[in-house]
C-alpha cells in the first residue's frame, strides 16, 4: 500500500500476517468485523484494500484501562519535584489552577496520538474536576477531544471526584457527557464515606464507576466495601477498581475474602505499574516495594485483571512512551506475569473491563489490530518495534516506519 495514501483507509483483506501462535494468515473483514481468519496465499500481491503484513506480527489492538489525558505531558511545563504520590498531587493542583482549556485540551490531543500511532485503540481516561471557579475546564476539552476522534479511537470519560469536590460539579460534568463516576477515596478523612458518596451518584444517574482504589501500601483496605456495595448493580454497569496497590501488601489468607467479594460483584481490577513502581515506596530505602496489586492471586483466582500506564510524563510519572508494549514489558519484570498474561492484560483483558466487545483475529470479532514488524510475542515485548501498522474498526489508523542506519 503506498505511504502516500491518506489516512484512515477502509480495509477489506491483511494477507501475509502472523499471529502469535505462528500461523500465517489472511485476514478477512467486512464493515468493522472479522468475517474469516484463513491460511495465507503465498505470494500473493495486495490490491486496492489489502495491506499486506508479511514479516508482521499480527496482534489484538491494546486498549489503555486508565490514563489522565488531562495531566499528560505536563512535566516539563511544570517542572515538579520528584516524589511520592502527595508531592505530586501538590504540585499537579498549584499548577492546575491557571491551565486552559485549550492548554489542556492540546496536550491530551498530542498524548493521545501517541498512543494511537504506538497501537491503542481504545483509552479510558479520568479527568479532574479542578479546583477554582471553573472546575469543567479539563471536562470541556476531553469531551470536545473525544468528539474529534470518535471515527478514530474509542475513548471514555471518568470524572475524577477529590474528597472536597462538591456533588454539584459531579453531576455538572456527567450533564457535560462523561461516561463514570470514578474518584480517590483512599486520600479522604473517611475514605469509606467518600467512597459510598460517590457510588450513590453513580447509582443515582444509573453509570458506572472505576475508583482509584487502595493506592498506598498502607492502611486500611475499601476494595471490599466496593465490592459488596455494587454487587447487585445491574450487569452490564461498569465497575472497575484502578491501583489496588494495598492488595499487594496483604497476605494469602487475608486475600480470600477480597478476591471472593471481587469476583461476586464482576469488578475488573486495572494494574498500572509504571507509575505505581514510579509512586509507591519512597518511604523504603531497602527493600523497596514494587507498588504492585496482587496480580497472581487475582488472575489464578479469574478476577478480570487489566494493564495501563495511568500517568505519561506528568508529576505522577515522569517517564512513558504511551506504549502498551512498556507496560506489557513491565508486567513480565515487575509482576512475574508471563509474556501471554501481560499481553492480555493490555489487550483483550482491558477490553473486558473498558466493555467493550471482543477484538481481534478471530470471525466475529471487532476488527482492531496492532501489526508490528517481528516474529514473536516475546519479540515485540522485548523489543518494542517502531515499525507499526494499526488498524481500527477494519481502517487503517496510523502507520510508522523506521529507517535504521548503521556503520556497523
Amino acid at each position: 500500500m503506498p505511504a502516500h495514501q491518506p489516512l484512515p483507509q477502509s480495509l477489506r483483506r491483511l494477507i501475509g500476517a502472523t499471529l502469535p501462535d505462528g500461523r500465517v494468515v489472511d485476514v478477512e473483514m467486512e464493515d468493522d468485523v472479522v468475517t474469516a481468519v484463513v491460511p495465507a496465499t503465498p505470494g500473493a500481491v495486495a490490491a486496492d484494500g489489502e495491506l499486506d503484513l508479511t514479516g508482521y506480527l499480527l496482534l489484538t489492538a491494546p486498549a489503555e484501562p486508565h490514563a489522565h489525558l488531562d495531566k499528560a505531558l505536563s512535566w516539563d511545563e511544570i517542572s515538579p519535584p520528584m516524589g511520592d504520590l502527595g508531592l505530586a498531587i501538590d504540585s499537579w493542583r498549584a499548577h492546575s489552577r491557571g491551565m486552559t482549556t485549550e492548554g489542556i485540551a492540546a496536550r491530551a490531543t498530542a498524548a493521545l496520538r501517541m498512543m494511537l500511532q504506538a497501537g491503542t485503540t481504545a483509552v479510558r481516561t479520568h479527568v479532574d474536576l479542578l479546583s477554582g471557579p471553573q472546575p469543567l475546564r479539563g471536562v470541556q476539552a476531553l469531551t470536545g477531544l473525544r468528539e474529534e476522534v470518535r471515527h478514530l479511537i474509542d475513548l471514555q470519560i471518568v470524572a475524577l471526584a477529590a474528597p472536597d469536590t462538591p456533588d454539584a460539579t459531579v453531576h455538572a460534568a456527567l450533564d457535560l457527557g462523561v461516561d463514570l463516576i470514578g474518584g480517590a477515596p483512599h486520600l479522604a478523612p473517611d475514605p469509606v464515606r467518600d467512597l459510598d458518596r460517590l457510588l450513590t451518584i453513580a447509582q443515582e444517574r444509573g453509570v458506572g464507576a472505576d475508583i482509584h482504589t487502595d493506592e498506598s501500601l498502607h492502611g486500611e483496605p475499601t476494595l471490599t466495601h466496593y465490592a459488596q456495595t455494587v454487587r447487585d448493580w445491574p450487569a452490564d454497569r461498569v465497575r472497575s477498581a484502578g491501583h489496588c496497590v494495598r492488595q499487594g501488601t496483604q497476605s494469602a489468607a487475608d486475600l480470600v475474602p477480597v478476591i471472593e467479594a471481587v469476583l461476586a460483584a464482576g469488578i475488573g481490577v486495572i494494574s498500572l505499574p509504571i507509575t505505581n513502581l514510579y509512586l509507591q515506596g519512597w518511604e523504603h530505602p531497602a527493600s523497596t516495594p514494587r507498588g504492585l496489586t496482587a496480580l497472581r492471586a487475582f488472575l489464578d483466582a479469574g478476577v478480570p485483571v487489566a494493564g495501563g500506564a495511568d500517568n505519561l510524563r506528568d508529576p505522577f510519572n515522569p517517564v512513558g512512551r504511551g506504549d502498551a508494549l512498556e507496560t506489557a514489558s513491565l508486567l513480565v519484570t515487575a509482576g512475574h506475569l508471563t509474556l501471554d498474561e501481560a499481553y492480555q492484560a493490555v489487550c483483550s483483558s482491558a477490553r473486558s473491563v473498558l466493555g467493550l466487545p471482543p477484538a481481534g483475529a478471530e470471525p466475529g470479532h471487532i476488527a482492531d489490530f496492532l501489526a508490528v514488524q517481528g516474529a514473536s510475542l516475546g519479540e515485540v515485548i522485548a523489543a518494542a518495534p517502531a515499525q507499526r501498522r494499526v488498524i481500527h474498526r477494519g481502517a487503517l489508523v496510523a502507520r510508522s516506519s523506521v529507517v535504521h542506519d548503521s556503520a556497523f
